[in-house]
């Protein structure tokens, strides 16, 4: 197992972990979703109408939100210990939104449906509240600086954290005395920067965009893609154009540099970020006439907007920011957004893919992660981007150390290391879920058809499809799908339903009970 990339102590934490008696060592971490979906018309258009009441508030409800526009619905899961539990809350909150959906549907894809321009884009809106307020001027500040298009893409974030056993455990293992909150946010920032090293092979194996309609690209010409015919762009290699630089890695904050060495770093590096004036920004105002065209002429407007791969996590207090939170109390769990919305699954995801990001969690978190340099920053950056544009190319070479290295290769190394967390996480379970879902993942290197981007794109080969036509068509046998469910069990349905009537209720107080000017409560919360 042992190479250049992954070391032998690795295999010795492993065994520490194998060795340590307690053989549900890393079972029962907590696992929940966060998946977006856009709400498009019978004709494939972006929806224009404003967020189902029938749904709640999307300011205050828990499990229904937006996203950017008001037209892209956010799912959101509670956490659970096992992911069949997630996949049929997601399944139920589908099952909900459908019954509330007057002739619309939720689009499948990560990659948007066809657009008319940025102005087809409808930006959220969340009610006259302060936060409410800001929410929207964040996002127009959003569409000023890097247009409406981009935001228009649709992801799937997995939440997940250890469970509380495995702490203790690996502190034996690591021989520290401390196994406190500081061994915690640590372990979280190794598993960031591992995840920096070797998370380009989620891409490879789950990215799910390699062909996009035409009006994505609005009149850019310089989008290195090649003519499908039927109004559709294609990455000839692509495994995940929503990951590559014509979607989240867009040039503007190409130059940023976000340490994950530690808390503090990231921290300092995120801060400086948030309060630093960006000249660029500064031309486009804020406050012009009345009206707020973005927070502030800051490098970020606040922390959400530096689009990371993965993020650490801590839940915040009722206004708190996140960088407050995470100096508070330390990391809490981590968000990994590198899964683009597949078009080949119902709700967008499935078990295998979070048992593997699971696995891939743990083998991040064990295995020894020395800190990251900048120019190593840089050359990661280069390799998830590479894998997002040209994943499947042939001989495809990425860089480690200063060298190219085969990808294959290095992918077959991270499997072959993930084999131990796999076996840890089945303990007790004579199907083996975990190292079953490894297994399918390893045929998508010995077979580059396996992976879901190719089939994709030989699914629209076969048919003649678009890549529109093929959205359409999977986005109503969904429709068809979830309306066609036996109905929700009572006691979920009124769950749901009480949920979105006080949420709106919710949203009512607060729009009732502000004290303060809009200025001066988002000074307050923009404070450093």
């Amino acid at each position: 197992m042992s190479s250049l990339r992954i070391d032998r102590r690795y295999e010795k934490r492993l065994a520490g972990l194998i060795n340590s008696g307690e053989r549900r060592v890393l079972l029962g971490g907590q696992k929940g979703v966060e998946k977006e979906s856009l709400r498009v018309t019978l004709d494939g258009l972006i929806s224009r109408r404003e967020h189902p009441r029938a749904l709640g508030s999307a300011l205050t409800h828990p499990h229904l939100t937006t996203d950017y526009s008001e037209a892209l619905l956010e799912l959101v899961t509670p956490t659970f210990t096992t992911s069949w539990e997630l996949l049929q809350y997601l399944t139920d909150l589908h099952q909900f939104v459908y019954s509330h959906l007057d002739e619309e549907l939720l689009w499948c894809a990560s990659m948007p449906c066809r657009l008319k321009g940025d102005a087809s884009i409808p930006i959220a809106q969340y009610g006259s509240s302060n936060i409410g307020r800001m929410k929207t001027i964040y996002r127009n500040g959003l569409s000023l600086r890097y247009g409406r298009i981009m935001q228009a893409i649709s992801g799937v974030h997995f939440n997940y954290s250890f469970p509380e056993q495995f702490w203790p455990i690996l502190g034996d293992v690591l021989k520290r005395s401390d196994i406190g909150q500081g061994l915690i946010s640590e372990t979280y920032f190794s598993l960031l920067r591992n995840y920096h090293r070797h998370g380009w092979i989620i891409h490879y194996l789950f990215g799910v965009s390699p062909a996009v309609c035409r009006s994505f690209v609005d009149g850019n010409e310089d989008h290195g893609l090649v003519d499908g015919g039927r109004g559709t762009l294609i990455g000839p290699y692509a495994t995940s154009l929503r990951m590559s630089d014509l979607g989240y890695r867009n040039k503007q904050q190409a130059d940023f540099s976000i340490s994950v060495n530690s808390l503090d770093d990231y921290l300092r590096d995120m801060e400086n970020a948030v309060y630093s004036p960006s000249a660029e920004y500064e031309q486009l105002g804020v406050h012009v006439d009345g009206e707020w065209r973005q927070l502030n002429a800051n490098r970020l407007q606040i922390e959400n907007e530096y689009y990371a791969f993965i993020r650490p996590k801590r839940v915040a207090r009722s206004g708190e920011r996140p960088s407050k939170a995470l100096r508070r109390a330390g990391v809490e769990y981590v968000e990994m957004r590198s899964l683009d919305v597949s078009p080949l699954d119902p709700v967008g995801v499935n078990q295998n893919k979070l048992r593997f990001l699971e696995s891939f969690a743990a083998f991040c978190a064990v295995a020894p992660s020395e800190p990251i340099t900048y120019s190593e920053q840089r050359e990661f950056d280069s390799n998830h981007v590479a894998v997002a544009r040209r994943g499947r190319e042939p001989g495809l070479q990425l860089r480690f150390d200063g060298r190219d290295t085969d990808m294959l290769t290095w992918g077959r190394e991270i499997l072959d290391a993930m084999e131990g967390t796999c076996e840890l996480l089945d303990q007790g379970d004579l199907k083996r879920p975990y190292s079953e879902a490894l297994a399918l993942q390893k045929q998508k290197l010995i077979d580059v058809s396996a992976t879901p981007s190719a089939r994709i794109l030989k699914d629209m080969a076969d048919t003649g499809e678009s890549f529109f036509e093929m959205g359409m068509r999977l986005s109503t046998s969904y429709q068809s799908y979830f309306t066609a469910l036996t109905e929700l069990e009572g006691t979920r349905l009124g769950e749901f339903t009480n949920e979105a009537s006080e949420s709106i209720e919710a949203q009512a107080r607060l729009e009732g009970s502000d004290k303060q000017s809009f200025a001066d409560y988002l000074q307050h919360y923009l404070k450093k």
